[in-house]
């Protein structure tokens, strides 16, 4: 990845307005074109271990730059990131991985997030009765290497209805999503050997991913 399409982001989160940006346009585009051309990278050495990886278009798997801020309180029209979903819902899958891009604050993700109830309740029930399987993955030296647990983002006080209030994976079925993160530096990030390198992060992430994949193979 190009130095240049971190430069503008941060100039962009200086200068967050139309006039700016459309002055700015072709820089823009730049940045754009260097995202896809690392997304597709990425893509390619994630499906040496992920066949249906390879099945994505890089340029479809990257959001779009522009904030939907009909109901927020910011009104900023340009987000100051790039981020790429490889599957997690796209493609017909539920868990994937997730590579954001951002100045300072770039971070590899993977897994399941914001699962819908009826995928999430899913879930739960394949944790719940395959609770051993499931921790022998959180728990194995590769993926430990990378992540020490999943997020807590929006987790239950209570085990959810439908569940044993004692049954011993109860904290994980609390859970709302099944993800992890990974901090990467900027200088990770433009690395010549980048892309096989978080690819193997991935790597690590794909029996968690098989796991929360499979109630609905």
């Amino acid at each position: 990845m190009k130095s240049s399409t971190l430069l503008f982001l941060k100039h962009l989160a200086q200068n967050n307005n139309r006039e700016w940006f459309m002055e700015n346009k072709s820089r823009y585009t730049e940045a754009q074109e260097d995202v896809i051309h690392f997304v597709q990278e990425l893509i390619e050495e994630t499906s040496v271990f992920d066949e249906e990886t390879g099945r994505l278009d890089a340029r479809k798997a990257i959001f779009r730059i522009y904030r939907d801020v009909r109901f927020s309180a910011d009104k900023s029209p340009y987000k100051t990131n790039f981020g790429a979903s490889l599957g997690m819902g796209k493609s017909g899958r539920v868990s994937g991985y997730y590579l954001h891009i951002e100045p300072g604050k770039s971070f590899l993700a993977g897994g399941v997030y914001r699962p819908e109830p009826a995928v999430l309740k899913e879930i739960r029930k394949e944790i719940s009765n395959n609770g051993t399987e499931f921790l022998s993955i959180l728990n194995s030296g590769k993926f430990r290497n990378n992540f020490r647990g999943l997020s807590v983002e929006g987790k239950l006080q209570r085990v959810p209805a439908g569940f044993e209030k004692d049954d011993p994976m109860a904290e994980y079925l609390k859970l709302k999503n099944f993800n992890v993160s990974l901090p990467v530096s900027d200088e990770e990030l433009l690395n010549p050997g980048a892309a096989k390198k978080f690819a193997e992060i991935f790597r690590s992430i794909k029996p968690m991913n098989d796991f929360l994949e499979s109630p609905f193979r």
